[in-house]
């Protein structure tokens, strides 16, 4: 308590459907939460963009809706976490130049081949910045700027990520930590610095890009225009915050080597921390910095996960709301073997990340016929997904890093059928933790830390987190899913070869 109130940390996650703000107390309980949902602008197939300026709008509105319900905190400092590589550009004043392009945004496959020709190759890129150039990364968004929007990239003065442009709007401060830098394709999460061999390979200048400091460090405070529009105090700290992924591990306690978790978001991800920079040799695998000192990740990428049974949703249950029709959708899908008696789907709805790094592959179901029925397809939704995460799962074991156990955050620890799935599919035990809030959570516990709360995250995690007991697949069940498993990796292969013919008659 405070002379006037409850001391609390506002955590805030800048996601791609929703802006998320919540209040935590420092024994870890959530008092308040609020969601205000976002729209995703799709001008053309593989595109997705969003304004910048909604994101500040969305995070006002929830701020206020979140202060209003509970009127007696009193907010100590913020922490900020947000989606990944989603480019903001602004002009000297400021001013948001253009729509962001956003992390599962497509279009930029020429630019990625210009930045791997220009650095002499992926031995270089390895190197310099640990990852390959791929469509999503932030480099290839400004260097389309500069090709197709030369007005506006004469106009470019600074390029922010997601949540450090929410800061800059809180603030003034314009800053980034090392967690989001490392997934710009700018940064080199091993030396902790901006690339400056590849920034002049491909003739960038340094001075688009902000200052980096610790991500739990203090980056700035709100100042009096934030303040009278969000109702927060005038100079509340705010520290660095985090990119959503690592946020998100922050928040379940996934930050020493040795853990590893999986989450379904939008997109999906596994992730296991690493105490050095590892590099898979493939680069399939993202190495970026976590939020933790000293801390490091290794992380395949599902670019449609919950987005991928979302779409489904919406397409073959749109006649129920959509708390009943996730509930009938689960329970159909519980009903049917392991393999879905036959019907794959590929969960590429926008090309996808691990391990393929094709930003043109594209969803299918395959294997249908007059015998099956929705639930089958229900079943194959949710396998599929789980077998696209199980490819970024088999990585970490030919790395040496086999996860004992996984534990499952996101909409993917919610029902029980997908936990088990995930358990079965993945073949170790599961678990989750007592909170649900996702990397918004793992912000506030930054925020905490970073005024002093805690002596670290490690402290935070131990004092506020409660882990369920794992749940232990059965070896008949990990035993079945291997010849599914084989099924849908095959499928990939065959669906590309009839999707690069469809491309190349296009092309004629």
């Amino acid at each position: 308590m405070t002379a006037s109130g409850v001391s609390v940390f506002l955590g805030l996650d800048i996601g791609t459907s929703g802006v998320k703000a919540i209040l935590v107390e420092g024994s870890g309980r959530v008092t308040a939460s609020a969601l205000t949902p976002l729209a995703l602008s799709t001008p053309f197939p593989g595109w997705a963009e969003q304004d910048p300026e909604t994101w500040w709008q969305a995070t006002i509105a929830s701020i206020r809706d979140v202060l209003a319900k509970h009127p007696d905190a009193v907010v100590s400092s913020i922490g900020i976490s947000g989606q990944m590589h989603s480019s903001v550009f602004l002009d000297r004043t400021g001013e948001v130049i253009r729509p962001a392009l956003l992390w599962c945004d497509g279009r930029t496959t020429q630019e990625c081949q210009e930045i791997t020709q220009s650095a002499g190759g992926e031995s270089h890129l390895r190197d310099w910045v640990r990852n390959p150039a791929l469509e999503g990364f932030t480099l290839p968004k400004v260097l389309w700027l500069r090709r197709h929007e030369p007005e506006a990239f004469t106009r470019l003065a600074t390029v922010l990520l997601a949540k450090d442009f929410i800061r800059y709007r809180l603030t003034g401060a314009v800053s980034t930590e090392p967690s989001d830098a490392s997934g710009t394709l700018m940064f080199d999460p091993a030396t902790l610095r901006w690339s400056t061999d590849l920034l002049s390979a491909v003739n960038i200048s340094r001075t688009l890009l902000p200052d980096v400091a610790p991500s739990m460090a203090v980056h700035g405070a709100v100042h009096a225009h934030a303040a009278t529009l969000t109702g927060l105090r005038e100079g509340t700290p705010v520290v660095g915050g985090g990119a959503d992924n690592a946020c998100g591990a922050a928040g379940v306690g996934v930050i020493a080597p040795g853990e590893a978790v999986a989450s379904w978001g939008t997109s999906g991800t596994v992730l296991a921390p690493t105490s050095q920079p590892l590099v898979d040799p493939g680069l399939r695998a993202h190495t970026f910095c976590h939020v933790a000192p000293d801390t490091w990740y290794l992380m395949g990428v599902v670019l449609s996960a919950g987005g991928a049974f979302s779409w489904y949703r919406e397409q073959c249950a749109r006649e129920l709301p959509e708390v009943e029709a996730l509930r009938a959708l689960d329970a159909e899908a519980a009903a049917i073997h392991p393999g879905a008696d036959g019907v794959v789907f590929l969960p590429y709805l926008q090309g996808e990340r691990t391990p393929h790094r094709d930003a043109s592959a594209r969803g299918a179901l395959l294997g249908l016929s007059l015998a099956h029925t929705r639930a089958h397809m229900t079943r194959a939704v949710l396998e599929g997904v789980c077998f696209a995460l199980n490819d970024s799962v088999s990585i970490l074991r030919e790395l040496g890093m086999s996860p004992r156990e996984l534990l499952l955050t996101g909409g993917g620890a919610k029902s029980a059928l997908i936990r088990q799935l995930q358990s079965e599919i993945f073949g170790v035990p599961v678990s989750t933790v007592d909170r649900e809030e996702g990397p918004a959570y793992g912000a506030a516990l930054m925020a905490a830390v970073g005024v002093g709360a805690f002596a670290d995250l490690s402290e935070a995690a131990a004092q506020t987190l409660q882990r369920t007991p794992p749940s232990v697949p059965d070896s008949a069940a990990v035993a079945a899913y291997r010849e599914p498993i084989a099924r849908f990796r095959s499928a990939y292969h065959a669906a590309h070869v009839v999707q690069s013919q469809v491309q190349q008659r296009e092309l004629l």
